[in-house]
């Protein structure tokens, strides 16, 4: 009679056991479908945002010097176009391509049924290593304090626009709460091409960016426990 008690409760963990293996087994494979889930719409949405960019703007990429990248990047990259050196004013040639490319943008942005995937638009300033002692005599802070005021023009020219007046009081809200001012300085990792690095980008940032962050985020503190 214990011989038999004995392989019963052998046989209750193993029962037991399966069950939790199959718990773990279901909890994991929902995880990875959540995940591909989010993964897939994420992708959907900036190659959707992608290509209507790409329509909308492919004849001006070569006339503004602008290129459009898959991360969702609308970046102006002829320095003497933008800004004098070492200056935060808009040229009046950056105006005016300016008053020609963001009424576009807006109506894509605010008319598009993807808008409500929108997190954020991000106006970037970029800077060299050239030294500019009148804003800081560390020169890294003072390339961020110039492409920062340089985004911020940017930013305040936008608001100004009539197009920009004329939209309704929703509208602009929602552009206020897109829209912000960043400003960035040279990177010293990598080797620096002053050409390059003097540019002005707008990009738009997804809410499936931020989704799929708090993803990896939930699944690296989930492996690690």
């Amino acid at each position: 009679m214990a011989k038999s008690n004995v392989w019963m409760s052998v046989s209750d963990l193993m029962t037991g056991l399966m069950i939790i293996f199959l718990f773990i087994a279901i909890a994991y494979i929902s995880r990875v479908q959540q995940n591909q889930t989010v993964l897939t719409d994420y992708i959907e949405t900036k190659n959707k945002l992608y290509d209507k960019l790409v329509s909308e703007f492919k004849q001006d990429t070569v006339k503004w010097q602008m290129a459009i990248g898959r991360d969702l990047s609308m970046k102006f990259n002829n320095p003497t176009v933008l800004f004098a050196q070492g200056s935060a004013y808009l040229t009046p040639q950056f105006k005016s391509i300016l008053d020609e490319f963001l009424p576009r943008y807006f109506d894509i942005l605010l008319n598009d049924n993807l808008r409500s995937k929108i997190q954020e638009i991000r106006i970037e300033g970029h800077t060299d290593n050239v030294p500019y002692p009148k804003k800081h005599a560390d020169p890294y802070i003072a390339n961020v304090i110039l492409s920062q005021e340089r985004a911020l023009n940017v930013l305040i020219y936008l608001r100004q626009m009539p197009i920009f007046q004329q939209y309704t009081k929703e509208q602009k809200e929602l552009l206020e709460f897109w829209f912000t001012a960043n400003g960035l300085s040279y990177k010293t990792k990598n080797e620096i091409d002053p050409t390059a690095s003097r540019r002005v980008e707008f990009r738009i940032v997804t809410s499936g960016e931020e989704v799929l962050e708090n993803f990896v985020n939930k699944n690296a503190e989930y492996d690690g426990q």
